[in-house]
Order: C-alpha cells, then sequence, then structure tokens
C-alpha cells in the first residue's frame, strides 16, 4: 500500500481544520472578512504563494517582481518565514554569494530560499514567524513613508503568502504548477488547499508550456480553471536553467538537488545539453549529511563524473567544508534559474496599479 492511501484518512481532519481556519477569514473569497484580525502594514504588500507544497516555481517569480519593482524605481523588500530556520524572532537576512554562505552555513539560520532572493536580488530581505514583525522592521530601517494615497515608494513582496492570512495584501499572486489539478490534499497529497480557494487569488501565473493546449494535462489544467469560473488576469512566464559557466560540453555531470521537483530539474539540464551520467534527488530544503555526501562521492566514482550540478538553492545550503569534501573529488556548480513574464508590460502596469490604490 502506498504512502497516499495510508495517509488519506487523515485528509478529512485536515480538510476540517483548514475549514475552521478559513471561517476565521471570511472563506475561501475573502482575504480578510472574517473574525480573526488582520494586520495591515505601512507600504503596499503583494503576496507571492502557491497551493502546493513547493515546487511550483515561486521563488524565481518573487525574484522577477522585485527586479520590474526596483526598474520602476520603487524600494522593494521581502518578507519570508524562512522555512527551517533554527532561530526565532525577526531578522534581516545578510546579502551575501553562495561562498559566504556556506561558509558560516546561514540556511540554517536564515533558510535557504531567503538566502537565495537575497544574494541574487540584492534586495532587503526579512525573515520571521510574524511577517507583520518583519515588515514592520523593514520599514523603520528604510525610513521611507508616504505622504498620501497613492503616493507610495515601497513595496513589502510577501513571499509564500497565500496561506499566510494573518497579514493583509494588496494583491494576491499565486503560482500554478499543472500537476496541482491532480493532487490532494495534505498529507494525503500535496496541496495546502483545494482549487476553490484559487477564488480569492488577484491574480494566476502558469508556466508557459503548461497554459498550452499540447497535453491532456495542459487540457485539464485550463478546463479546471475554467470550471471553478476564474476571471482573473493569467500571467505566463517563461523559465530558462542556465548551464553553470565553466563547464566544459560533454562534461560527465553527477547532477543532484534536494528540491520539490527533482526531476524537473534533471530533465532541464539533459534539455540544456548537459551530460548527465548519474543523478541524486533528495527531499525539499535537505540540510545535507555527511552520509549524503557519501552517497554523492561514491556514485561520482562508479560513474566517473568530472562535475557536480546542483541549483542554486541546494548550493547555498552546502557549508563551506562540505563543498570542500566534493570538490576533492570534482568541482562543484550551481545551475542558475530564471523567468520571464511573457506580457511583463501588463505585469508592470499591474503592479504600479496596485502600488497607486494602497
Amino acid at each position: 500500500m502506498n504512502s497516499q492511501r495510508l495517509l488519506a484518512p487523515l485528509t478529512p481532519l485536515y480538510a476540517l481544520g483548514l475549514a475552521l481556519k478559513n471561517r476565521r477569514y471570511g472563506g475561501y473569497r475573502s482575504v480578510d472578512g472574517g473574525q480573526s484580525p488582520v494586520q495591515r502594514l505601512g507600504w503596499p504588500v503583494i503576496s507571492v504563494g502557491n497551493l502546493s507544497v513547493g515546487g511550483a516555481g515561486k521563488t524565481p517569480v518573487v525574484m522577477r517582481l522585485v527586479e520590474l519593482l526596483r526598474e520602476e524605481g520603487l524600494h522593494a523588500d521581502v518578507l519570508s518565514r524562512g522555512y527551517g530556520r533554527s532561530p526565532q524572532g525577526v531578522a534581516r537576512v545578510p546579502s551575501a554569494d553562495a561562498a559566504d554562505n556556506a561558509e558560516d552555513h546561514l540556511a540554517a539560520q536564515y533558510g535557504d530560499e531567503p538566502l537565495l532572493i537575497a544574494a541574487t536580488t540584492h534586495a532587503p530581505v526579512y525573515v520571521g514567524a510574524s511577517r507583520y514583525e518583519a515588515g514592520r522592521l523593514a520599514e523603520r530601517e528604510a525610513g521611507l513613508t508616504a505622504e498620501g494615497p497613492g503616493s507610495a515608494r515601497a513595496v513589502h513582496i510577501l513571499d509564500d503568502g497565500f496561506q499566510h492570512r494573518q497579514l493583509a495584501r494588496d494583491l494576491d499572486i499565486v503560482v500554478l504548477h499543472a500537476s496541482d489539478v491532480d493532487e490532494w490534499l495534505l498529507p494525503a497529497g500535496r496541496l495546502r488547499e483545494p482549487l476553490a480557494a484559487l477564488r480569492r487569488a488577484d491574480v494566476l501565473v502558469l508556466r508557459e508550456e503548461d497554459a498550452g493546449l499540447d497535453s491532456d494535462r495542459d487540457l485539464d489544467l485550463a478546463a479546471r480553471l475554467d470550471a471553478l469560473d476564474l476571471q482573473q488576469p493569467r500571467w505566463l512566464v517563461r523559465r530558462a536553467l542556465q548551464m553553470p559557466a565553466g563547464l566544459p560540453a560533454q562534461t560527465p555531470v553527477l547532477a543532484f538537488c534536494g528540491i520539490a521537483r527533482p526531476r524537473e530539474f534533471f530533465a532541464a539540464l539533459t534539455a540544456q545539453g548537459a551530460n548527465l551520467v548519474a543523478q541524486a534527488g533528495f527531499r525539499d530544503h535537505r540540510a545535507f549529511t555527511d552520509a549524503d555526501l557519501d552517497r554523492l562521492l561514491a556514485l561520482a566514482r562508479e560513474h566517473q563524473a568530472q562535475a557536480f550540478v546542483t541549483t542554486e538553492k541546494d548550493a547555498i545550503r552546502l557549508t563551506a567544508a562540505q563543498r570542500a569534501c566534493l570538490s576533492r573529488a570534482a568541482p562543484v556548480l550551481a545551475a542558475p534559474l530564471s523567468v520571464r513574464f511573457l506580457e511583463e508590460s501588463a505585469v508592470r502596469a499591474e503592479l504600479l496599479a496596485t502600488v497607486r490604490r494602497h
């Protein structure tokens, strides 16, 4: 019996808890129409979240939104829980490159995704269980205040905020993966909420390859979204995985990652022409252990790999000692992933309209 069937009896309990939470916040259609108080920050808040537990491509979307807002002359920061971080309280993430992060093992202190966002965009990133307190700290440190309605010069991006309903937002963006329509609710499946929750979103973000009509799954995704009578704009994104700099063509590569959908990473590398001789997947956000390194080194020897290639998020989680251990066998390289909106002028217009409405 697979794990999904074993956990299926627990799904109704999860659904009950979810229903009680949604009642407190006004149901699936409302952001702040329920009984529980919703906290509001001084700057506009743009939330970026998803329905499933990782793997939809939310973090690259967050980073692109930071870039677009900055290009429009706005100060943009990011508020995040900092998944897996050990300290409590609110803190600003240091902006450092992957080597500096590895030296001090900052991923354990701040979370891998906040570190990646800070290192890539150089935007201020704040972590804390209370995103409201994180936002207040950000506003105090920036010292920017609006002179009146519609005059905001700064914006918060709420990372992974769709289910964090304690904080009011001015724009609710949800990043979808095609497989979301086939998933079960937690704990049997990957869905945090049912598809009906999308009714409270303002914008849906779909991958370019998931929004066409080239496969049964694409048709199913479009049909399911249409069946819910969702009238929100749909922003399409084009993802681009780049081969690591300095990797000669046809180098035998051992690819490894600890992300929600490792097969997509391996397939993208292959599509870019990488010569994958071995691959190893780990659970999302995994803190790598000595046993993991032994496994990677054994695979590299067995398949005569001459390079380790991983994601930027995984590279940040490697400590300096772990990177040095692997590097004695072969170079450790990261493959950057970026996204672009197919209609960026429309995205810019909506972002600016959101700021003006605040």
